[in-house]
């Protein structure tokens, strides 16, 4: 299942159009990063139930009722003072609940007996602007480290969008993550998930 609607293209700033194609930056968002791994783990993994944990700011950059609303989920419940919290039900029997709170993991479902929590970074996939490049490589090394900080309640990953640089660091860093038992997984534009091993 690909998904066509996770990037926001906009007009880069004057100063950072000559790093990106036709000047249009492509923008995956935290928010689109959580939801495509939240039905990555809906549909690879034995879990029905899947929570979203947004703060303010991803609520105003990407619109998560909508979004789920076009893949069938329908709002069943409210939860929180925003439009977008509460819980949302597949025909399928899938659950997804957006919880708009911080400091309990991106992404969080069980999967058997194992709890997984994801810290998710999004950013520009397209751009060769240093300071934007180097954005993406800081929001991995930011998710591993807020998993290393917390305390790991069964498997843990660190989840950001796929890019020439991302994927670099990640093979570098990944059998250290490995040790500390951190999964590091790469978003394609479509959706799709990647999962970064030791080689």
């Amino acid at each position: 299942m690909d998904f066509d609607d996770l990037i926001e293209r906009v007009p880069a700033p004057e100063k950072r159009a000559h790093k990106v194609p036709d000047g249009i930056e492509n923008k995956m968002h935290e928010g689109a990063v959580m939801v495509a791994f939240a039905m990555h783990l809906l549909r690879t993994t034995e879990a029905r139930h899947v929570f979203i944990h947004p703060d303010g700011e991803h609520g105003k950059r990407f619109d998560f009722a909508g979004w789920l609303a076009k893949r069938g989920f329908e709002k069943v419940s409210v939860l929180g003072t925003t439009s977008y919290g509460g819980a949302y039900q597949h025909c399928n029997g899938w659950r997804v609940t957006i919880n708009p709170s911080s400091g309990k993991g991106d992404v969080v479902a069980q999967i058997g007996n194992l709890t997984l929590s994801a810290e998710c970074k999004g950013g520009i996939i397209n751009t060769q602007h240093a300071g934007q490049v180097s954005r993406i490589r800081q929001g991995l090394c930011e998710a591993v480290g807020l998993l290393m900080a917390s305390e790991s309640q069964g498997r843990q990953a660190a989840v950001v969008p796929l890019t020439p640089q991302s994927l670099a660091l990640a093979k570098r860093m990944t059998e250290r993550c490995r040790l500390a038992g951190i999964e590091i997984l790469l978003v394609e534009e479509t959706g799709k998930i990647i999962e970064i091993k030791y080689t």
